[in-house]
């Protein structure tokens, strides 16, 4: 999988927007204001950071030593980077939509509401 297709499918879920609040390279996307995926975009090959449920990050990182690593420069327990050139587009799919439903999942009950009605 190529930055651009991560990045078409990152907008196509509801109540996302893409941002570069850091730099001109890190784009970030973001769920009603709050960080769901990332990708400094200067990297080579391609890579995304996205959260992910700590146990399951771990037996990821056992299970695709090299191509899904601790979060660089993020919570080593919460984050995880992937390099998605080199992994199944399933799995970073399914990856993204994972980190996506746990930061919904911690939304204020407003945003949620604000998110349903979009």
């Amino acid at each position: 999988m190529n930055i651009e297709t991560f990045r078409e499918y990152c907008l196509q879920k509801k109540g996302v927007t893409e941002e570069f609040p850091f730099d001109e390279q890190t784009l970030v996307f973001k769920v009603m204001g709050k960080m769901f995926a990332l990708s400094g975009l200067e990297r080579v090959p391609s890579q995304v950071n996205l959260k992910c449920d700590p146990e399951r990050g771990i037996a990821l990182r056992e299970e695709y030593d090299g191509t899904i690593i601790a979060g660089y420069h993020m919570s080593k327990t919460h984050w995880n980077t992937l390099f998605i050139e080199s992994l199944p587009q399933n799995l970073v799919l399914e990856l993204t939509d994972h980190s996506y439903d746990l930061v919904v999942a911690k939304l204020t009950k407003k945003l949620k509401m604000a998110l349903d009605n979009l």
